[in-house]
């Protein structure tokens, strides 16, 4: 089974809308999500943790209740990331050994997107510890990705993107700290929003290991890890973003065509595979014909080269705990201290190039959707213009906004072809800190152009 295009199922917002109209009940809604997961997820595998039975009482509870005006998502079916708590269900990230662990109460965000009136069906696959560009586990099995069943739908929300780009719910939340959003996105031609860092609240979104020790309550959020949704439209990825969101966001709405451009399609640490760069190329052009200027140096970007090597020495120390890395050393806190003030000074770079250019564009990552692997992509290569490369490179495309703790939204901007397979390509729409909406708004206005 394979899904040439996207979906034509309703968003979110649309889905509410019809709720609201009395077009269907929200059990109706529910039942018709399950539906078709019990129909297409049996080869894709995207949902790990089932909760259809008290989706349904929820929804029955809904329905009686009738909506409220706070309520921008009634009766929307929806899932979430099986790492996010989820009172009554297990997370185990994947572990064998961690299946004991249930989570005693929801996670913020969960709490938050019930109170806006979604209705949680259950949580979505991911890899092991969650870092992996692919989403398979000896717990839950391996996703595929809905366009192409041999391709990985992407990691770690592989599950998330999966059941978006599939039909089988309207909208999605996952975490992203190495383009764990954006990549899956980007394989799966969905939209997918990387917030800017500390803007959702990930708090129970825990490791089983910690969170089932005995009154274990984490007190803040892991530097470089932020939450973001994914959905089919830009207007589902607002809401979300909003509804998510623990500070007031601005949002200017700016015309693009009055917006000042900055395209990153050249990176030193990372070269792009042709399957990502033609399609990029014939977006960029599509906007330049349609009169938006697009810059393509500057003086002002940090040294990049710099920058990911930067990122990663961060990346791997958050993701191991200061635990020793595989050389036997160990981070001091100065060699922690070093990267907070390393990341600094990029964040202030940013900031410089943000007073030039009202947004930055890139690809999300440097290859179409992958292969299946047996092992960790990261312990691997990536096929890249007939050449095998270390995989570890690749991350410098959605590390682009990640280092500087930047907002980035991914857009589908059309197909690429690699090695003799079609498979979607996506575009990340980069801007300031704490101007989510902004992205998401520029990321519409270039999705109209390329789309109509």
């Amino acid at each position: 089974m394979a899904y040439p295009q996207l979906t034509d199922k309703p968003g979110a917002l649309e889905t509410a809308a019809a709720i609201r109209a009395g077009k269907l009940s929200v059990v109706e809604a529910v039942d018709a999500a399950i539906t078709r997961i019990e129909h297409f997820d049996a080869e894709i595998d995207a949902l790990a943790v089932p909760d259809f039975e008290r989706a349904y009482e929820a929804a029955r509870v809904l329905d009686a209740a009738g909506p409220a005006e706070d309520q921008p998502l009634f009766g929307v079916p929806m899932t979430i990331k099986e790492s996010f708590d989820i009172e009554g269900l297990q997370s185990c990230w994947g572990h064998e050994r961690l299946t004991d662990y249930v989570a005693p109460r929801d996670a913020d965000l969960v709490r938050r997107l019930k109170a806006a009136g979604a209705v949680i069906l259950g949580k979505t696959n991911v890899p092991v510890d969650l870092s992996d560009w692919q989403s398979f586990n000896p717990v839950y099995g391996r996703t595929r990705n809905p366009h192409n069943l041999d391709r990985s739908p992407g990691g770690s929300s592989g599950g998330s993107a999966a059941v978006v780009a599939s039909g089988m719910v309207p909208c999605e939340y996952g975490t992203d700290i190495g383009g764990s959003v954006r990549v899956p996105a980007h394989f799966c031609g969905v939209w997918g929003h990387k917030t800017s860092w500390g803007l959702v609240s990930k708090q129970g979104h825990d490791h089983p290991q910690m969170a089932r020790r005995e009154g274990f309550v984490t007190a803040h959020d892991g530097a470089l890890s932020i939450a973001g949704p994914l959905a089919r439209n830009a207007e589902d990825l607002s809401i979300l973003t909003e509804i998510g969101a623990t500070v007031p966001l601005r949002h200017h709405n700016k015309p693009l065509s009055r917006c000042r451009l900055l395209a990153i399609v050249e990176h030193p640490s990372s070269e792009l595979d042709v399957g990502v760069a033609e399609p990029t190329r014939a977006a960029l052009s599509a906007l330049e014909a349609a009169g938006i200027a697009i810059e393509y140096e500057t003086d002002l970007m940090p040294d990049l080269a710099q920058q990911q090597a930067d990122y990663l020495r961060m990346l791997n120390t958050v993701m191991a705990r200061g635990a020793p890395s595989p050389n036997g050393k160990r981070a001091t806190a100065t060699d922690w201290f070093d990267l907070l003030d390393a990341q600094a000074v990029v964040e202030f770079a940013w900031t410089q190039v943000f007073e030039r250019y009202d947004f930055v564009l890139s690809p999300p990552a440097p290859v179409l959707a992958i292969p299946h692997l047996e092992g960790s992509v990261f312990n691997s290569t990536l096929r890249i213009n007939g050449n095998d490369v270390p995989a570890g490179g690749g991350l410098a495309w959605p590390g682009l906004a990640t280092f500087p703790n930047l907002p980035a939204t991914v857009l589908p901007i059309g197909k690429g072809t690699t090695e003799g397979v079609t498979l979607p390509c996506g575009m990340q729409v980069i801007g300031p800190r704490w101007a989510d909406l902004d992205c998401i708004h520029a990321a519409a206005q270039i999705g109209k152009i390329l789309h109509g």
